[in-house]
C-alpha cells in the first residue's frame, strides 16, 4: 500500500501532467478512464478536456463537497496526501483511482496547507436544501483559494473572528535598458506596481524577503551579458538564476505589464474586462535598495550569527505587520522628504503626553461580501482610531504627517480631510447597522419546558449581529414561533412526563424526559423502557396515542426511544422557517453593508496601513528612548546597535568621516563591528529613525553598501573569492560620490601578492569616485604600493600594552596598525598549545651568516630580507631588501667594504621587512651598539601601541 502511494506521489511532484498519458500504468492518476489502446482519449471528449485543464493548471487542486467531507481524486488526491498530510482511501489495485479528503470542519486547515505550498484550490459546494430520494445533488463552484487570496465563502455567517494571512501578490521579473524590473500584482486589491532599474543583487534581496503567490520570469532575462542563451552560466544573472531555480516559476513573453496582467486574470479566473490600477510610487531621488550582502550582514534579513537589527529597533512584544513595515523601510530606504517626515513623526511621538490608540493593524477585504459582524467591529475600530487622532490636539499633527509615508506604502494618494470625512461616514454607517460590543438588545428565547441549549444553538448564529431595529419583524416571528413550540411541548409532552413520574416503581420502570436532539436540531420526547401501548385507558391516554417515532430529515427512524407528535413537528418546522428567514435577513444586511463599504475600500486600506505605520514608529521610538538612542541631526559616541547603551555595555567611538578610510587593526580589534555599526546607523538615519549614538549628523546617502566575509557557492560553481569579486563588482559599478561603501577584509580569499594589488586598485577606484566609506584589511603590503590616492585617510583600531601583552582598545585612532594578535586569538579560541608553539617557531627568525668573499644562496632570490652588515670599522648597518645579492654587491663595491660580512633572515613580505628594520635599528641602538644608519630608525612609525618602539623585542 505504501509503495503504491509513493509511486503516485513521485508522479505528482513532476512539473507537468501531460507525461502521464504516455504511461498507461499511471493514467488513473488523473481520475480518468484512459485506455490508449482503444483510443478513448480523443480530442473534444470530456477526458481530453480534463486532461488539458490539468496540463494548463498543474498547480490547481479540485475539492468537491460530498456530504460532510471534501474529496479529491486522481493526482489531486496525491497532492492532498503529500502536502496536507491527509490519509488516502480507495482501492489498492493498480487500476483503482486514488482518493483523499478531509472533514468539513478541517477545510480551512487543508486549504492553508495547500496554499502555503503554492497550490490553488477550486472548491465545489453542494446546494443546500431538501432533495428528493435518489436524485443527484446540485453543486456549484463556490470559489477559489489562492496563496494570494483566501477562500471566504460562507464566512459571513460564522460567529468568530476571521484570521487570514495577508494577501500575497503575483510577481513578474523582466530585464530592461535600465536594469532589472520587478512587477507586483495584487489580485485582491486589483492593483499593480513596478520598480525598474534594479541591480541583480537588489532584485534577489526583494525576492528573498517577499512572500508571493506565483513567480513569472520574462524571456528578456535570457539575454545576458555573455551573449549565451544559457542564462546564468557566465557572469551577470547567475545570482538571480540561483535564487529562481529553487522555486516554481513560469516563463512569459511580450509586453511585461500587459502579459503579466493577462496571466493573473487567467490564474484567478477573471474576466478580461476587469481592470487593475497602477499604484506605482516614483523611485526617483530615492536611495538604492539594499544589496543582499548588506541586508544579511546587519540582520535586516535574519541571518544566523549576525545580530538582528530588527530585534533592537522594536520592543520584543511587537510583532506582525509593524515589523514587516520597518523591514521593508530598511530594505528600500525612502526619499529624503519621506525620511524627514518619518523623523518628524518619531520626534513628535517621543514628546506625546496623551494616551495613544491601540493602532489596530488589519482590515479584511470586502470584495466578496463575506465580512461578518466581528470584522465590521474591527473595521470600525480602525476608523475610530483615525478619528480619535484627528480630534486630539497632540495626535492631529502626527496623523497628518503619516499621510505621505502611507501613500508610499500603499500607492494610494488620499487628501487628509477626505480621509477623515470618509472614516467618519463609514464609522457612522457601521454603528447604525452592527450590534457593537456591549450592546444587548436581542436575547435568546427561553422557556422552562425546552432545553436552553436548543434556543442557544438555533439563534446564536444570527442574533446579536445587526441592530434589532433592522430585523424587528423577523425577531417577532421567531419569538412567536418559539412560544408556539413551547405550547406544543407543554400540551403534548408534559402530561406524559407527569404520568410517568406518578407511576414509577421504586425498583425502576418507564422513564421519560424532554431532550434536545442536537444532531437533528429538534426537541423530542425520549422514553426509556417506555411502550405507548401499555398506557391504554389510563390518564394521559390522549397524548400517548399521539406519539410517533421521531424521524430524521430523510424520513428514517431515529431510534426506539425518541418520539414526537404532529403538533410538535409542525411547531418545530415553523420555528426553523422563522429562524432561517431571520438569519437570511441578517446575512443580507451584512452583505449589503459589505457592498457599501466596498466603494470605500481604498479608504479602509489606507487607514489600516496608516495605523500600521503609526504603531511601528511608536514602538520604535519607545525602544529607542529606552536604549538611549538619538535622532540624527555621525559624529559623537557611535556604538554597536546590538549593544544596549542603557546597560553601559558598549565602547563608544567618534567617527568624523570626510573621505575614504583605509582601516587596519588586530583580530578581534573591532573592525567588523565598527563597519556594521556605521552601516546600521547610516541606514537608520536615512530612513528617519533613531540611531545608536550619543549625537549624530548623517548625510543623505544615495546608496549604502556593506561587504563582509564571503562563502563559496557550490550550486553556482563559484569559489569564495569569485563570490567576493562578484559582490565587489556590484558595489563598484553602483557607487557614486554620494554613496557609503563599507568593505571588510578586502581580497582575503586569494594569495597575498595579487590580492594586495587588486585591493589597492579597488581603493584607488573608490578614492577617485569620492565616496565616503571604510575598507579594512590585514594586507599590510598595500601601504608599500605606489597608490594614486588623493583623499583616503589611514585609520586603525587601537591597541595598548598591558601586563606584558598587547590588547585591543576597540577605539578608532589615526595611523596604521600592523599587529594582528593572531597567535593570541588562536590561543583564546582553544587551539592546542602545541600548534600555537609550532606556529611561533615557524614565524621566528632563522639567521644566516654570509662571510667575506661569500655570496647569498640562490634560494633567496626575490625574497624579502632584513640584513645586518658587519663593517670593518665595527659599526653595524641595518637594511631591508627584496634583492639581497644586488644589495651585498653594492655595499662591497664601496671603498673599504670589500671584506664586509653579513647576517640576514627572510621575512614574509616587504611591509614586515620595513617594520623589523625600524624596530631592529632602535633596539640595537638602545643596547649600546654602534650603528652607521641610526637616522633610518626615526622616519617610520608602525602600529598604534602606546609602548615606545625602542622597548619592543625582535625575536
Amino acid at each position: 500500500h505504501i509503495m503504491w502511494w509513493q509511486e503516485r506521489l513521485q508522479m505528482c511532484r513532476k512539473p507537468s501532467t501531460l507525461h502521464l498519458v504516455n504511461r498507461l500504468k499511471y493514467s488513473n492518476l488523473l481520475g480518468l478512464d484512459v485506455n490508449l489502446k482503444n483510443g478513448s482519449l480523443k480530442e473534444g471528449t470530456l477526458n481530453w478536456e480534463m486532461l488539458q485543464f490539468k496540463s494548463k493548471f498543474p498547480r490547481e487542486v479540485l475539492l468537491c463537497r460530498v456530504g460532510d467531507f471534501y474529496e479529491a481524486i486522481g493526482i489531486d488526491a496525491c497532492i492532498l496526501v503529500e502536502y496536507a498530510g491527509l490519509n488516502p482511501f480507495g482501492g489498492l489495485r493498480p487500476e483503482s483511482i486514488p482518493k483523499a479528503g478531509c472533514p468539513v470542519v478541517n477545510l480551512r486547515q487543508t486549504l492553508d496547507d495547500l496554499t502555503r505550498n503554492g497550490y490553488s484550490v477550486c472548491i465545489v459546494e453542494e446546494v443546500q436544501g431538501p432533495t428528493q430520494a435518489r436524485s443527484r445533488k446540485s453543486r456549484f463552484i463556490s470559489g477559489h483559494a489562492h496563496p494570494g487570496s483566501p477562500y471566504v465563502f460562507g464566512l459571513v455567517g460564522i460567529d468568530h473572528d476571521l484570521d487570514f494571512p495577508e494577501p500575497m501578490p503575483v510577481i513578474g521579473v523582466s530585464r530592461s535598458a535600465k536594469g532589472y524590473c520587478i512587477i507586483s500584482i495584487l489580485e485582491t486589491m486589483k492593483t499593480y506596481s513596478l520598480e525598474d532599474g534594479l541591480t541583480e543583487d537588489a532584485l534577489v534581496t526583494k525576492l528573498r524577503t517577499s512572500r508571493y503567490h506565483h513567480l513569472f520570469l520574462h524571456t528578456s532575462l535570457r539575454q545576458n551579458t555573455s551573449g549565451t542563451s544559457r542564462w546564468g552560466e557566465y557572469g551577470e544573472g547567475g545570482l538571480l538564476w540561483g535564487e529562481c531555480i529553487a522555486r516554481h516559476f513560469e516563463w512569459f513573453e511580450g509586453d511585461p505589464v500587459i502579459e503579466l496582467l493577462l496571466k493573473v486574470k487567467e490564474l484567478y479566473g477573471l474576466e478580461n474586462e476587469v481592470t487593475f490600477r497602477n499604484v506605482t510610487v516614483s523611485y526617483e531621488n530615492r536611495p538604492r535598495p539594499l544589496h543582499l550582502g548588506t541586508a544579511t550582514q546587519i540582520g535586516a534579513i535574519p541571518t544566523e550569527g549576525i545580530p538582528c537589527l530588527l530585534k533592537v529597533l522594536l520592543p520584543s512584544n511587537c510583532s506582525g505587520l509593524p515589523i514587516l513595515y520597518v523591514r521593508d523601510l530598511l530594505l528600500n530606504p525612502p526619499a529624503y522628504e519621506i525620511a524627514s517626515t518619518i523623523q518628524a513623526i518619531c520626534k513628535l511621538m517621543s514628546k506625546v503626553t496623551c494616551s495613544i490608540p491601540e493602532f489596530t493593524c488589519l482590515v479584511k477585504l470586502l470584495e466578496l461580501r463575506e465580512a461578518n459582524h466581528i470584522e465590521f467591529c474591527r473595521i470600525k475600530n480602525v476608523l475610530d482610531e483615525i478619528l480619535h487622532m484627528y480630534g486630539n490636539s497632540e495626535l492631529n499633527e502626527i496623523l497628518e504627517l503619516l499621510m505621505d509615508p502611507t501613500w508610499v506604502a500603499t500607492g494610494l494618494k488620499i487628501d487628509f480631510e477626505t480621509l477623515v470625512e470618509e472614516c467618519r461616514l463609514a464609522s457612522v454607517r457601521i454603528g447604525e447597522m452592527i450590534s457593537l460590543d456591549g450592546e444587548s438588545d436581542q436575547k435568546i428565547c427561553s422557556y422552562d419546558n425546552i432545553p436552553s441549549e436548543f434556543f442557544e444553538d438555533m439563534e446564536s448564529t444570527w442574533k446579536g449581529r445587526v441592530k434589532r431595529i433592522h430585523i424587528e419583524p423577523e425577531i417577532a416571528e421567531v419569538e412567536m414561533a418559539a412560544e408556539a413550540l413551547s405550547l406544543a411541548v407543554t400540551e403534548d409532552f408534559l402530561p406524559i412526563i407527569s404520568r410517568i413520574k406518578a407511576t414509577t416503581a421504586p425498583l425502576g420502570g418507564p422513564k421519560g424526559e424532554i431532550l434536545y436532539a442536537r444532531e437533528h436540531e429538534a426537541v423530542w420526547f425520549k422514553g426509556k423502557k417506555f411502550r405507548p401501548t401499555v398506557w391504554a385507558s389510563t390518564p394521559g391516554e390522549e397524548q400517548i396515542k399521539q406519539l410517533k417515532p421521531a424521524v430524521d430529515s430523510k424520513g428514517r427512524k431515529v431510534g426506539e426511544e425518541w418520539f414526537s407528535t404532529l403538533k410538535v413537528e409542525e411547531a418545530l418546522e415553523r420555528y426553523h422557517e422563522a429562524g432561517a428567514k431571520a438569519k437570511a435577513k441578517v446575512l443580507e444586511l451584512l452583505r449589503g453593508l459589505s457592498s457599501e463599504l466596498q466603494t470605500k475600500i481604498n479608504i479602509l486600506v489606507f487607514a489600516s496601513m496608516l495605523l500600521v505605520i503609526g504603531k511601528a514608529l511608536f514602538a520604535h521610538v519607545s525602544e529607542g528612548r529606552r536604549r538611549k538612542w538619538v535622532f540624527p541631526a555621525l559624529k559623537n559616541g557611535l556604538s554597536p546597535y546590538w549593544f544596549d547603551a542603557a546597560e553601559g555595555s558598549a565602547v563608544h567611538n567618534t567617527v568624523d568621516m570626510q573621505s575614504l578610510f583605509l582601516l587596519t587593526g588586530p583580530n578581534g580589534g573591532g573592525k567588523s563591528s565598527l563597519l556594521r555599526s556605521i552601516c546600521a546607523a547610516s541606514l537608520l538615519g536615512i530612513c528617519g529613525l533613531m540611531v545608536p549614538a550619543e549625537s549624530a549628523s548623517i548625510p543623505y546617502f544615495d546608496a549604502i553598501m556593506l561587504h563582509m566575509k564571503s562563502y563559496d557557492s557550490p550550486a553556482d560553481g563559484k569559489s569564495s573569492f569569485q563570490v567576493e569579486m562578484s559582490e565587489i563588482r556590484s558595489i563598484v559599478t553602483a557607487t557614486t560620490s554620494r554613496s557609503l561603501v563599507l568593505i571588510d577584509e578586502i581580497c582575503r580569499g586569494t594569495e597575498t601578492a595579487k590580492g594586495t594589488c587588486i585591493a589597492g586598485s579597488i581603493i584607488e577606484t573608490l578614492d577617485n569616485i569620492g565616496c565616503l566609506g571604510i575598507v579594512s584589511t590585514h594586507l599590510h603590503g598595500i601601504f608599500s604600493l605606489p597608490l594614486k590616492i588623493k583623499n583616503a585617510a589611514y585609520k586603525a583600531m587601537g591597541t595598548e600594552y598591558l601586563d606584558g601583552q598587547t590588547v585591543p582598545t576597540w577605539k578608532l585612532v589615526d595611523g596604521i596598525c600592523r599587529e594582528s594578535l593572531a597567535f593570541e586569538t588562536a590561543k583564546r579560541e582553544g587551539v592546542p598549545e602545541t600548534i600555537i608553539q609550532r606556529a611561533e617557531d615557524l614565524y621566528g627568525v632563522n639567521c644566516v651568516m654570509i662571510a667575506a668573499r661569500e655570496q647569498p644562496p640562490p634560494s633567496i632570490i626575490g625574497a624579502s630580507c632584513v640584513y645586518v652588515m658587519l663593517r670593518p670599522d665595527k659599526k653595524l648597518y641595518i637594511g631591508q631588501t627584496d634583492d639581497l645579492d644586488g644589495r651585498i654587491r653594492a655595499h662591497r663595491g664601496k671603498e673599504g667594504m670589500q671584506s664586509a660580512s653579513f647576517l640576514y633572515f627572510v621575512v614574509p613580505g616587504k611591509s614586515i621587512a620595513c617594520q623589523i628594520e625600524t624596530l631592529l635599528i632602535n633596539q640595537l641602538y638602545s643596547q649600546g651598539f654602534l650603528l652607521a644608519n641610526i637616522a633610518d630608525g626615526k622616519h617610520r612609525n608602525f602600529g598604534t601601541s602606546s609602548r615606545p618602539v625602542e622597548t619592543l623585542t625582535v625575536p
